[in-house]
């Protein structure tokens, strides 16, 4: 009996991790792909350029293979330092998960206010070398949004030349329009419209997280009772 729960818990923890390490390798092939083909992608903060989307989906997927990794080997092998150490990783990614959260609901108005600088700050590496993806991560959103500069299109006269604005923010939008100032552009800024749409989807959002969390804490439920079997079975494993 308890052999069969040993093999039941193994395989279903084994198979879990494979997702998780597939889903791993897909990210990393992506992040790469960002990296390589469109230079600096996104890195909207001048405080922080290697914050950028390519190396946050890059040190996701390095993070979801190498736990995924854990799980499996420690599962198909038995190994209990294996399935500690996998028990560990996602303790602490739990943890810093908490103490994000908690930081940002204390600090929400300072976390916007800086981001807002931030942003605006950034928007003077539009027009430079090697920030091709930054470029197209702004015109797609403008044009997808709806919306102009960060807090409004006025945010463009100080980082382009002659107070023009990118032609993705015209309502009309045709080559050269951002030139033409008698045009009308988008008068929400996209960091108004960013807002609104997570406070839109919020339910959604909670979901994901609520999700993200029973996995997590399913994953540490598994590699435990699988721990406490081999445990008990008295099973022999290399340090």
């Amino acid at each position: 009996m308890a052999r069969g729960c040993l093999c039941c818990v193994k395989y279903m923890m084994f198979l879990f991790n494979l997702l998780f390490w597939l889903s791993g390798c897909g990210l990393l092939g992506v992040g790469i792909w960002l990296s390589v083909s469109q230079g600096s992608f996104a890195t909207f903060s001048p405080s922080f350029p290697s914050l950028s989307a390519a190396n946050l989906v890059i040190t996701l997927g390095s993070i979801v293979m190498v736990t995924g990794f854990l799980g499996c080997m420690g599962a198909i092998k038995e190994n209990k330092c294996l399935l500690l150490s996998f028990f560990i990783v996602l303790l602490i990614i739990l943890l810093a998960e908490l103490i994000l959260l908690i930081l940002f609901f204390l600090y929400t108005d300072k976390v916007s206010d800086n981001a807002k600088r931030d942003l605006k700050e950034g928007l003077q590496l539009y027009n430079t070398e090697n920030n091709i993806g930054l470029r197209n991560a702004w015109n797609i959103i403008q044009s997808e949004w709806q919306c102009c500069g960060v807090t409004g299109h006025t945010d463009w006269h100080d980082a382009l030349p002659d107070k023009t604005v990118p032609d993705r923010c015209c309502q009309e939008h045709y080559s050269e329009c951002g030139r033409n100032t008698s045009n009308v552009f988008w008068s929400r800024g996209c960091y108004e419209k960013v807002v609104d749409w997570l406070d839109d989807n919020k339910h959604l959002l909670g979901t994901i997280a609520m999700c993200v969390l029973v996995i997590q804490l399913l994953g540490m439920a598994f590699s435990m009772t699988l721990y406490q079997q081999i445990h008990r079975a008295g099973k022999k494993y290399d340090a």
